[in-house]
């Protein structure tokens, strides 16, 4: 959970002719599966990709990430570069001690990954639906986790199954100081 002080100013209203003051506030945001979701039903389009946001997505995914209650609308227009600073820190941090080999073989993945997508695997792989409110990389880690636990050790080939037996074989006779 991510504590984000907005300075207020004054902006103007040029629709209505009118000055608006905007006070400062600190606001609750969640970078979560609900909030991606909320993002994409709006945007039609994947939250997980290797596009750059617009000003106005970045804004708005921040709006989608707040669960402060009864925030002024105006608030989001009062957004500077620190904030986003802030919320880009936030949304990368791994948020979990969990790490993985970089010596796994992985295979250049081109799947779009929605929020459906993520839900999906939660599913398959029995995550409780409360998990949907955890930090996202977090959530992600966790699918992560339960894949590999999942998929079956690698079997030997014909030569690593004999090399594995000719040391087990050498070290026996050691052991018991015994011929071949």
């Amino acid at each position: 959970m991510l504590y984000l002080t907005v300075k207020g100013r004054e902006l103007y209203d040029s629709e209505h002719n009118r000055f608006i003051d905007v006070k400062t506030q600190t606001i609750q945001l969640e970078h979560s599966l609900v909030s991606i979701s909320k993002w994409e039903a709006r945007w039609k389009k994947p939250f997980l990709s290797n596009k750059t946001m617009t000003v106005e997505e970045t804004v708005d995914y921040i709006r989608c990430m707040t669960i402060t209650q009864n925030v002024n609308p105006y608030l989001y227009f009062c957004i500077d570069d620190d904030n986003v600073k802030e919320v880009t820190a936030y949304v990368y941090d791994p948020m979990t001690a969990t790490w993985f080999s970089k010596d796994e073989k992985k295979s250049p993945n081109r799947a779009v990954y929605t929020s459906e997508v993520i839900y999906w695997q939660m599913i398959t792989l029995g995550i409780p639906f409360e998990c949907q409110k955890w930090h996202l990389n977090r959530l992600l880690t966790l699918i992560h986790v339960c894949n590999e636990k999942n998929t079956p050790p690698k079997k030997l080939s014909g030569r690593e199954l004999a090399n594995r037996n000719r040391a087990l074989n050498a070290a026996r006779r050691k052991k018991y100081n015994s011929r071949g």
